[in-house]
Order: C-alpha cells, then structure tokens, then sequence
C-alpha cells in the first residue's frame, strides 16, 4: 500500500490512521479517491442536522462528507462516507452482514483487527479496479461478510466463501489461536489478511472464470474444477505435506487440494505481490542485489500505474524486493516475511490471475447476491439467537 501524508502539515500518515501525529488533524480514509485526507468540520450540515466535513481549503476539494457510523459508535473504521450517499455505513462497512456479540470486550478488539484487514483488501481491489469505490445505494461492492464465533452448544464456525458470503472465524484475530492453526497445519504463513484474499479469489473465481465463459481457459492452467471437491479436501487432509512435492507448479501446500484452490491461492499471492510492491515504489525503492543486477535506474514501479502492468517486470522487481524483505527481518531476528520460493509452474498459473484481471476489470462483473444487500437506509438488526448480531446502523451521527 502507498503511505499518505497529512494534507494539513505532509507529514507521513498510514492507512489505519485517524490523527496526524506531528500536527494532530483529523484524518479519514476518503474511498471516492482512494486517499486519506486531513478534515475538519464545514459550515454545512445535512438534512438531519449533522454538521459536515469538509478537506483543508488548499485541497481546492469540495466535496463533504461525514464519518462511518462505525467510527463514532465503536471506534472500529476511520472511512468517510460521502455526504450525498445515504448509507450511514462506509463503503467497506455496509459489505458486513453480520458481526459477533460486541458485548464481549474481547470481541470489540478482534472486530477491530478483521477491519482492518477487510479495508486493506477493499483498498486493494479498488485499486485493480475490482470493486467500486462509490456503489448505488442498492450496491454491495464486492463480497458479504459475516465474522463469527465458535459457541457452546453450536457448529464450529468455518472460515469460506458460498455464493457471495466470506465467513471469518473471528478467533483467527488471535495471534496465539491463529499461531497454534498454522503449526498445526504446517503452513510457513497465516494472517486476517491473508485469509481474507484467499476467500476473496473464491468469489472473483464466479465472476471473471465462471460467469465471463473462462472455464476452458482455467482448466487449461489449473485442471479440471469438476471433480468432487469434498473428497479433494478429504485426500489433501489425509495426506502428508511436509515435503516439497508440491512447488514445482504450486504456490503452497493446500493449493494441491483442489483447483479451486490452487486459483484462491495464487489469487491471494497475486495481491500480496502488487500490494507489497506497491508499497515499496511508495517508499522508492531500488535494490541491488549483492552479485545481480541492480533493478533499473526508477527502482520499483507502481503495479497499479498502469491496466497494462507488464507481468514478467512485475516478477522482476518481486525477487529482490522479497530477498530484502526477508534479509531485514532476519537482521531483528524475525522469521523470513515471504517464506515462499515461486517455480515456474506457480509463476504460470499466477500470470494467469494477472492476464484474467487486467482483460476482465472493465466487463460488468455479475452480482449473485442480492438478497445479502442491505437497503439504503436499514433498521438496526435485533440479536440472532445464537448471539451473532448483524452491523451496527442506528442514529445518525452528530459530531
């Protein structure tokens, strides 16, 4: 991801920022144009009263806008929502169906973590064109979310996608929970964010393979999808993994599952590629690696510049951006950040994903989920039994 600066001073900020730290302005994630900004209250309010917001004046910007009722009520989401739309939810926010019993503390703080990764995401597909930035007030942009958690009594929660709806166990926002899974399954790599790409991929595998006639194509890449997934997920659990037998055309172990996903997989690895590089051109980065070839005088290119982003240029930077990666965290005394070395057959299928997104981002993307929107304007959700509650959309807020 890029680093921002403060509009008011142009000091560093991040992404999950909501105060400058060198001038303490306010700041909010504006998605219209994918940019945090510096606001402060404007002389206008809307038709409740709510006394707007507004960029620094210099900004010559003159659109309004007003935080997403998840800031104020719970402190859990620093996007902006745009004074015209009738959403009291962000963009990133109204895509969740369903949250956990926030009247476990512990579950407030976990809400918090699975939104910050589901924003970076949002980011990042926005920025491949993927998911809009300013939906109808019917629009969900992108998948359905519902976080979860396991209760007494009830079937263990499980992390997926079906038509539409990506589930998270809220448990994987414990780093020690989360740390036990992945010994447990002998994987070099487990985060939110890393999930959340993955079940990301399900849902774009619907809509740029299955519903753009892609079938042919994929299967020519990552083999027949028809067989019987069920007993593909039995097979890969029953068998042993820990060797490598697996990397000369995968980019992981549980990618051998299934094509479905081995797609996932290399979807998820394909946004962590043009994120991480992202950031490094942000930083402008130039890595010469000790007895190779410098990259070239420019150093490290933005991947999302250009729809026509050059896929083996993309691979050339990945290398020593990753060898860097991994050498700094060592110097902390740290495990490798990217323990991953890609082949040749991983390359393939991942300059598939790449040629898929770039041809298919300006088709119409077809949306299946339609009885998962939530209207413009919805009633505060009552308690589900089982006390996984839906989002928070109440009064308007006042600031």
């Amino acid at each position: 991801m890029k680093i921002f600066n403060c509009d008011n001073c142009g000091h560093p900020v991040f992404f999950e920022n909501v105060t400058c730290l060198n001038c303490g302005s306010g700041l909010a994630f504006l998605p219209d144009q994918l940019t945090m900004a510096a606001l402060r209250r404007s002389p206008l309010v809307d038709g409740s009263g709510e006394v707007l917001l507004e960029r620094l004046p210099y900004t010559r910007s003159t659109q309004t806008y007003r935080m997403c009722i998840n800031n104020r009520l719970h402190h859990a989401c620093n996007f902006a929502v745009p004074s015209h739309d009738p959403h009291l939810l962000c963009v990133s926010c109204r895509q969740t169906k369903l949250l956990p019993d926030l009247s476990i503390t512990a579950n407030q703080h976990r809400w918090y973590l699975i939104e910050v990764a589901k924003k970076r995401l949002f980011y990042t597909l926005a920025r491949l064109g993927l998911a809009s930035t300013e939906p109808g007030p019917n629009e969900v942009p992108g998948p359905v979310y519902q976080f979860l958690a396991d209760l007494p009594g009830k079937p263990r929660v499980m992390t997926g996608h079906n038509q539409g709806l990506i589930t998270l166990n809220i448990a994987e926002a414990d780093d020690d929970e989360r740390a036990r899974r992945r010994l447990q399954l002998h994987e070099p790599y487990r985060t939110l964010l890393g999930h959340l790409r993955h079940e990301s991929g399900h849902y774009y595998w619907d809509r740029l393979i299955l519903a753009q006639n892609g079938l042919q194509a994929f299967r020519a890449v990552f083999g027949n999808d028809s067989q019987d997934y069920g007993a593909a997920l039995k097979r890969h659990y029953a068998t042993d993994h820990t060797g490598n037998d697996w990397q000369n055309d995968f980019v992981s172990a549980y990618a051998t599952a299934h094509p479905w996903e081995d797609w996932a997989e290399t979807w998820a690895h394909y946004l962590h590629m043009v994120d991480l590089l992202e950031t490094a051109a942000a930083y402008h980065t130039n890595v010469v690696v000790p007895g190779g070839a410098a990259l070239p005088p420019d150093g490290v290119s933005n991947p999302f510049e250009s729809r026509e982003t050059d896929f083996d240029q993309l691979v050339r930077q990945w290398v020593p951006v990753t060898l860097m990666l991994n050498s700094l965290n060592r110097s902390l005394g740290q495990n490798d950040a990217y323990p991953f070395a890609l082949s040749n057959g991983a390359l393939r299928k991942l300059r598939f994903v790449h040629d898929v997104i770039h041809q298919c981002v300006n088709k119409p993307l077809v949306d299946d989920h339609d009885d998962m929107r939530q209207p413009a304007d919805p009633q505060p959700p009552a308690l589900n039994a089982d006390r996984n509650i839906g989002p928070f959309e109440p009064q308007p807020l006042s600031l």
